[in-house]
């Protein structure tokens, strides 16, 4: 398969549809580049809890929910089937209520946020760590397996986090991180496998 960003030409020159490996690849790079950016921005206000770092909050999982649906539509088109797909589907579903979660916990302090983000971070995490596991023939998948490991054990450390006494955001948007990290290794490692094939 190739993983190129222009798709492949059929035997009429005409483009072929871009392949679901392509389509990973490209999904994984924009998460790199998403966590990176707004670890930096939430980084810099992480002392306080303010209209805007609130908002940044609730937009992570938005984009969370966002990724799982474009795979879940590459992963249909190569053929996945229903049952394989439910791990994407709980995390849209986790992913949307923390959303929700975040936004209600942000009216009552740091303390809450880093409560509901990290029980966030342990499903997410256990579920990105299922996911990836069923994927991994597909290659590329053992950042991700790692990272969901990582997330579920941060997450755990933020729910502890939270009965600090002075808690900062400073944890949150640094786990932002090595997600995104986990993330660009396994895109590099789908278009070396790709390549491979």
């Amino acid at each position: 398969m190739r993983t190129t960003d222009s798709p492949a030409p059929t035997a009429t020159g005409t483009p072929a549809a871009t392949t679901p490996t392509a389509t990973l690849r490209k999904l994984y790079l924009a998460r790199f580049a998403f966590a990176l950016v707004w670890a930096g921005v939430v980084l810099s206000m992480a002392d306080t809890l303010g209209g805007l770092t609130a908002a940044l909050l609730v937009l992570y999982p938005l984009v969370d929910v966002a990724a799982a649906v474009v795979d879940a539509r590459a992963s249909r088109a190569a053929g996945a089937t229903r049952r394989s797909l439910t791990g994407l589907h709980v995390n849209v579903a986790v992913s949307l209520l923390t959303a929700v979660a975040v936004g209600v916990a942000a009216t009552s302090g740091i303390p809450a946020v880093l409560r509901v983000w990290g029980a966030w971070a342990v499903v997410a995490g256990l579920v990105q760590l299922v996911v990836a596991v069923r994927r991994r023939r597909a290659g590329g998948q053992w950042p991700l397996i790692v990272s969901g490991a990582v997330s579920t054990l941060a997450g755990a450390s933020f729910i502890a986090s939270a009965g600090t006494g002075d808690p900062t955001l400073s944890g949150a948007a640094g786990y932002a991180v090595p997600g995104g990290i986990f993330f660009l290794v396994s895109a590099l490692r789908l278009g070396r496998s790709a390549r491979n094939r």
